[in-house]
């Protein structure tokens, strides 16, 4: 799911690669600038879904561009990365991140919902709170939030993304293990994600598959089913 083809060093070779490998992916972007040059890199190709996003980290810089976000909304049913982030530094621009979050969900609603991928990090009470009037499918990106949270987003019917640079960690490990397993996808969140400390190229979901294999007792061929069929369910959503 859940990588910045557009910010690779050589996003064409990347996506060409997806092809011949059969991927599907959520191709996010980070400005509603960066939209349509993003979804032409995967003209022809419908396993690549590009996603109109505003980043939170980038809110306060391109809050300018919400009126781009509007013009392009009713061309993209895939909404990313768009969030809250409440660590430290960011917090400082929550103003201007709320803005922007309440500005794009209320497009959302107010246009008959859309997939969302969606940035989280020290926000997620309030992404939740503001997900409950949202009618849209919030699939939670990298959830790196406490157990009580990621069970309030379980009940709440969110779906989430998880890649192996999750794994690094004890607490990555113990989220994926709660994670209903009709409810996760994967994701790499390239070129950001790293693993092994190289960055993670959209196919390399395939190094989470031995972790989920032992998780669930099942073999790596029946990993790879349960994540095709989920990634085809939320699909088939909109």
């Amino acid at each position: 799911m859940h990588c910045h083809l557009d910010l690779y060093s050589d996003p064409k070779n990347i996506v060409e690669s997806c092809k011949q490998k059969g991927l599907y992916a959520l191709s996010v972007t980070t400005t509603p600038k960066a939209w349509l040059g993003t979804q032409r890199l995967a003209l022809g190709y419908p396993k690549i879904k590009t996603a109109l996003g505003l980043h939170p980290e980038l809110a306060h810089l391109r809050i300018n561009e919400l009126d781009i976000f509007d013009m392009l909304f009713p061309q993209s049913k895939y909404i990313g990365e768009i969030g809250l982030d409440g660590s430290n530094e960011y917090k400082s621009f929550y103003k201007e991140q709320l803005k922007v979050f309440h500005h794009i969900l209320s497009r959302v609603n107010r246009d008959g919902g859309r997939l969302m991928s969606i940035h989280s990090r020290k926000a997620v009470l309030e992404i939740l709170s503001e997900l409950k009037r949202i009618d849209g499918i919030p699939i939670l990106h990298w959830f790196s939030g406490s157990k009580n949270e990621l069970q309030q987003a379980i009940q709440q019917g969110c779906w989430f993304s998880v890649g192996p640079a999750m794994i690094k960690g004890q607490n990555g490990r113990e989220v994926i293990s709660i994670i209903p397993r009709d409810k996760i996808l994967t994701e790499t969140d390239g070129p950001f994600g790293t693993y092994n400390k190289k960055s993670l190229m959209p196919w390399d979901v395939n190094k989470l598959y031995p972790f989920l294999s032992g998780l669930w007792n099942i073999s790596i061929l029946e990993v790879e089913k349960i994540i095709e069929m989920n990634f085809r369910k939320i699909i088939s959503l909109l």
